[in-house]
């Protein structure tokens, strides 16, 4: 029977056939665990007899796995077991786009964590490329004083991908925006929660005009410390041509900024609350325009640096104004002492 005609069945009422019609065993070990877990939420929801067989840890736990395989980090396994909920709850937090805006800017967290995990996947053609889990303290000067960055990559290692035949023109640069996605989850072990960064297509991708070397930008745009104030969370996926002819890509850099709207990079401290509000008030979302976001942002980018240059020329011209009067005055009084 397929998973189909079973939520037919779970939905149906009165004289008609219900869920309860087919084997328990049937519909744990033969339907649902062949679902991936965006259909096993939407089935756990078609009736209560498959919401009491989707809430089994191990389904979800393997429908995690298969949607993240960097999770299979045992440190990052046994932390998930701890959540409320376990891996159900840690789906239902990672897996939907993150929204939050200055209209969430409410929820503050009481106390700052002494790290946070990165947990991140790449994926060309749904296939994995990269795969890494790296943990960030939080609570050193270093840390907490310095520009926040979280590079998964050393400056001269490389990552071999199975991408090859690019030319140098817009088209391939719009297939790798089509076929590469990314997965940036970041974990907060202290209060079990999570969310995924990453607006897993990339916003832009851009060739680098002296080196060649691809770079494609994602970015999940959140409320700022202050109301009203917008912060870009940028992540960059850098490819580099390899091989005999130079067919092959390489992946270069893989790493996380926070952006302010000035452009100037966030240190550890800022980047900290932000991420921590963000992870514990943001909304969840099935579908959120990543890139129509961005390029919101970056006009409100624009039209900030805008009026900050009127501002300032008009600062300059009243300085101007004074220096000239000041002068005019200065000369009257010795012309006519």
């Amino acid at each position: 029977m397929s998973f189909s005609a079973v939520t037919t069945l779970a939905v149906d009422q009165g004289d008609r056939p219900s869920i309860s019609v087919v084997h328990p065993d049937i519909i744990t070990a033969h339907i649902l665990t062949r679902l991936d877990g965006q259909t096993l939420a939407a089935a756990s929801c078609a009736s209560s007899e498959l919401h009491s067989f989707s809430a089994k840890e191990k389904l979800w736990r393997d429908a995690s796995i298969a949607t993240w395989p960097s999770i299979t980090d045992p440190r990052v396994n046994d932390l998930i077991s701890t959540f409320p909920g376990g891996h159900r709850f840690f789906f239902s937090d990672s897996f939907p786009l993150l929204d939050h805006s200055p209209s969430q800017f409410n929820f503050s967290p009481s106390s700052p964590t002494a790290e946070l995990i990165s947990a991140v996947d790449i994926f060309y053609k749904d296939q994995l490329i990269f795969s890494k889990v790296q943990e960030s303290e939080t609570e050193s000067g270093w840390f907490l004083c310095s520009p926040f960055r979280v590079d998964l990559l050393d400056r001269k290692e490389t990552v071999p991908t199975p991408i090859q035949h690019v030319g140098e023109d817009q088209k391939s640069l719009k297939h790798l925006e089509d076929n590469l996605s990314l997965s940036w989850i970041v974990i907060d072990p202290t209060r079990k929660r999570a969310a995924n960064l990453s607006s897993r297509t990339a916003v832009t991708v851009q060739r680098h005009w002296l080196t060649g070397e691809i770079q494609l930008r994602f970015a999940t745009i959140l409320a700022g410390e202050k109301k009203g104030e917008y912060v870009q969370c940028g992540m960059v996926v850098t490819c580099k041509r390899s091989g005999s002819e130079g067919r092959e890509l390489h992946v270069r850099e893989v790493s996380m900024q926070m952006e302010g709207m000035e452009g100037n990079h966030l240190n550890g401290r800022e980047s900290l609350v932000i991420l921590q509000r963000a992870i514990e008030g943001g909304k969840r979302r099935k579908e959120v325009k990543g890139k129509a976001k961005y390029e919101e942002y970056l006009e409100m980018k624009r039209e900030r640096r805008e009026r900050k240059e009127r501002r300032e020329k008009a600062l300059d011209m009243i300085c101007i104004a004074a220096g000239v009067t000041i002068f005019m005055a200065f000369w009257s009084f010795v012309l006519f002492r």
